[in-house]
């Protein structure tokens, strides 16, 4: 899945090499990196929610919290 904000983030990155940032564009990039930090997180989220766990015997090892959490609504800090 493509998160949007990267785009801007990396083209404030590279303008952030060559000439520096303002204040506004410093305070853009913050917002962005959260809302980025934000998705990737929900993705994970989303990604371990439907995680199992299987040896090579083919027994069920999911750990415990992990369950837990997806029973949960998967909240796994």
């Amino acid at each position: 899945m493509r998160i949007a904000e990267l785009d801007r983030i990396n083209e404030l990155a590279r303008k952030a090499k060559a000439a520096g940032l303002t204040e506004a564009e410093l305070a853009e990039r913050a917002v962005l990196r959260q809302a980025y930090i934000g998705k990737v997180c929900g993705q994970l989220t989303n990604m371990l929610s439907t995680l199992t766990v299987i040896d090579t015997e083919g027994n069920d090892v999911t750990p415990a919290k992990l369950r837990e959490a997806q029973a949960a609504g998967m909240q796994v800090r």
